[in-house]
């Protein structure tokens, strides 16, 4: 006999369906059975809805059952988990403690696809489990297990007090990073397409704010000073040569949306003045537990729209996602 527990899942059609799963009750010597309490929505769980398999990668719960090895997590914490749940540890990438580069990770959406964050219950391997703050809600911590470490990550790698961070775009990831970068002690310069997040981009810390729409010229935009590094939290495609007028020399853009399509830019200007383009993905074990903590010592909190943690719930939630109305992270719980 296992739990009975609901999930809700993707599809060939593309429609959200749920489902009752009975979860069994043994587990694995390093694997901990959560159950589920707030999740939040990504923009990666838009690119899964044609797959048959759970979805949500953002998950916060109560643990309810640990298997014989667990030792990091005990019944009854309050735990996070985002897009890995298992690496390898013997790696390259893994021994020098770059994790999240390991070429046999185990993702959201590539194994475990019994296993989400739009559920009632999940089983995750313990080394990927993070304990969330006291003083963090469960609302704000559930955006940071993919959301909030996807812009911390670059910040922490790239970025130092004394730059010039230009933020394109506020939404789920653009108004994350400019608390995180803002708290750090950064100047941020924030552009958007909409005049009337303004205000709002400000109050979360940034210094200057300049709009974008039907620019053709970003030189004209009038800001005080080039930028230093340039992150890209906008989905929409962007001509990037566009910015190229306001960067530094040997400034850095980073581009942290998952898109499809090409990147392209001005190959001359590129080389002329040395700047780079960097990927980034989501946060080392590490970083993810440093994120948090940071999140939760500096007053750094999630603009989230609230949906209950039914069918009709994340149906709305993911149409929001879609359509790009949501302002700007989903957060979806069972107390709803």
């Amino acid at each position: 006999m296992g739990l009975d527990c609901i999930q809700f899942c993707g599809s060939e059609c593309g429609e959200i369906v749920q489902k009752t799963f009975e979860h069994p009750l043994d587990l694995a010597a390093d694997e901990v059975a959560v159950r589920v309490t707030h999740s939040g929505l990504c923009g990666t769980d838009l690119h899964f809805l044609k797959t048959d398999m759970v979805l949500g990668h953002e998950a916060i719960g109560i643990v309810h059952s640990i298997g014989s090895d667990v030792s990091l997590v005990q019944v009854g914490d309050r735990v996070g988990w985002g897009y890995p749940n298992w690496t390898c540890g013997r790696c390259d990438w893994c021994l020098r403690g770059e994790d999240n580069y390991c070429p046999n990770w185990k993702i959201y959406g590539v194994s475990d696809l019994d296993q989400g964050s739009l559920s009632t219950m999940a089983v995750r391997k313990e080394q990927w489990l993070f304990k969330i703050p006291e003083n963090m809600s469960s609302e704000d911590a559930a955006p940071l297990m993919c959301g909030g470490s996807t812009v911390w990550t670059p910040l922490v790698h790239h970025v130092r007090p004394y730059h010039r961070v230009g933020i394109v775009g506020i939404g789920g990831l653009g108004h994350l990073a400019i608390q995180f970068a803002a708290k750090m002690g950064v100047e941020v310069v924030v552009f958007s397409a909409t005049v009337s997040k303004r205000d709002e981009a400000l109050q979360l810390g940034a210094k200057e704010f300049y709009v974008t729409k039907d620019v053709d010229d970003y030189s004209t935009l009038g800001t005080t000073k080039q930028l230093d590094r340039l992150l890209i939290c906008t989905s929409a495609k962007l001509n990037l040569g566009l910015f190229y007028p306001l960067l530094s020399p040997q400034a850095m853009i980073i581009p942290l949306t998952a898109s499809d399509g090409e990147l392209t830019v001005p190959y001359f200007q590129t080389i002329r003045n040395g700047f780079s383009i960097t990927g980034s993905v989501i946060a080392t074990r590490f970083m993810q537990k440093e994120a948090l903590e940071f999140a939760a010592r500096n007053g750094v909190h999630v603009i989230a729209e609230k949906f209950p943690m039914t069918l009709d719930g994340v149906k709305g939630a993911m149409a929001r996602l879609k359509d790009g109305k949501m302002r700007y992270r989903a957060v979806l719980s069972w107390d709803y």
